[in-house]
C-alpha cells in the first residue's frame, strides 16, 4: 500500500464475558491516496463506527496497523491532530461560541493566537458561504447551515486527510446534495484524502472514487470503482446495476456470528 491513509489487516475484538468477544472488525485492509474519496458503505450496525474510532486514535486495534500520513493514530494522538480532522453526522458545534469561534477551535487548541486563528477560520466560512453569521450562535443557524460550520471547522485546520462520518445523513435529500457538493468541491480544491462512511448507496455512488463494501462483522466483501464508469454513455444503467449488486451484497453478507467463546456456535 502506498496512501496517505493506509490500513493493513485490521482486527478489533472486545471482551464481552468470561471468555467470550464480540468481534467488531475483521481483516480489514485499504489504503486512500491523496486527492481520492473513498467510500464505506456497509449496513447500520456492521462496525463502520468502530472503524471510525480507531482512524481516530479513540480505539487501538486489537490486530493489524493503521497510519494516516505516517502517524499511528492509536499511538500518537497529538500527532494525530495535523493530519486527518473530521465531520460527523451532528455538528457538534458548541452552543456558546459564535459560529468563527467554533470554525476556529481547533487552531485555538492547536495555540494559533486570536487574530490569525479568526482570519483562517473567516476564509472557510467564506468559501461554505456563512461569512454573513460568523458573529452568529448555532441555535440562530438551519441545520444545514450549521453543518457548513462544521466542515469549515474541519478545513481550517488544513490537515491532509478529512473523514466525513455520515455527515450528510440526517439532513433532507436536497440539503444534503448541495451541501455534499460543495463540501467535495473543497476537496477537490485543497487535494485532500477523502474517507466517507456512509450507509447511503446512492451517496457513495455520486460521490466516491472508489467503494469498499462491508459485511458484518466489519470485513471487506466487494470493492467497486465507480469513478471509471461515470463518463460512460451507459453510467445511468451502469450505475442502477452497481447499486442493486451493492444493496444484494450487503444484505446476503451481513449475518455473520459475531461472537466467540465457549458458548458460541461461530466456527
Amino acid at each position: 500500500m502506498s496512501g496517505i491513509v493506509e490500513v493493513d489487516r485490521v482486527e478489533k475484538r472486545y471482551p464481552i464475558g468470561p471468555g467470550s468477544e464480540h468481534l467488531a472488525v475483521k481483516d480489514v485492509t485499504f489504503s486512500v491516496e491523496r486527492g481520492r474519496v473513498v467510500c464505506i458503505v456497509g449496513k447500520t450496525g456492521c462496525g463502520k463506527s468502530t472503524l471510525v474510532n480507531m482512524l481516530l486514535g479513540l480505539v487501538a486495534p486489537t490486530r493489524g496497523k493503521i497510519l494516516i500520513d505516517g502517524v499511528n493514530p492509536s499511538e500518537s494522538f497529538m500527532g494525530l491532530r495535523s493530519k486527518i480532522s473530521a465531520v460527523f453526522q451532528t455538528d457538534r458545534l458548541l452552543p456558546w461560541r459564535t459560529i468563527v469561534d467554533n470554525a476556529a477551535l481547533g487552531l485555538e487548541v492547536a495555540g494559533f493566537d486570536k487574530k490569525d486563528r479568526i482570519d483562517r477560520a473567516m476564509v472557510w466560512l467564506r468559501k461554505v458561504g456563512l461569512q454573513r453569521w460568523a458573529d452568529a450562535y448555532p441555535h440562530q443557524l438551519s441545520g444545514g447551515m450549521r453543518q457548513r460550520a462544521a466542515i469549515a471547522r474541519a478545513f481550517v485546520l488544513d490537515t491532509p486527510v478529512l473523514l466525513l462520518d455520515e455527515a450528510f445523513g440526517h439532513l433532507d435529500e436536497v440539503t444534503a446534495h448541495d451541501l455534499r457538493s460543495d463540501c467535495l468541491g473543497l476537496v477537490t480544491e485543497t487535494g485532500k484524502a477523502v474517507i466517507l462512511v456512509t450507509h447511503s448507496i446512492n451517496e457513495a455512488l455520486d460521490s466516491a472514487d472508489s467503494i469498499i463494501v462491508l459485511g458484518r462483522p466489519a470485513s471487506v466483501i466487494a470493492t467497486f470503482q465507480p469513478a471509471e464508469l461515470r463518463e460512460l454513455p451507459d453510467w445511468q444503467r451502469r450505475r442502477d446495476e452497481l447499486r442493486n449488486e451493492i444493496f444484494r451484497l450487503i444484505e446476503t453478507r451481513s449475518s455473520e456470528l459475531a461472537i466467540t467463546g465457549p458458548n458460541s456456535e461461530a466456527a
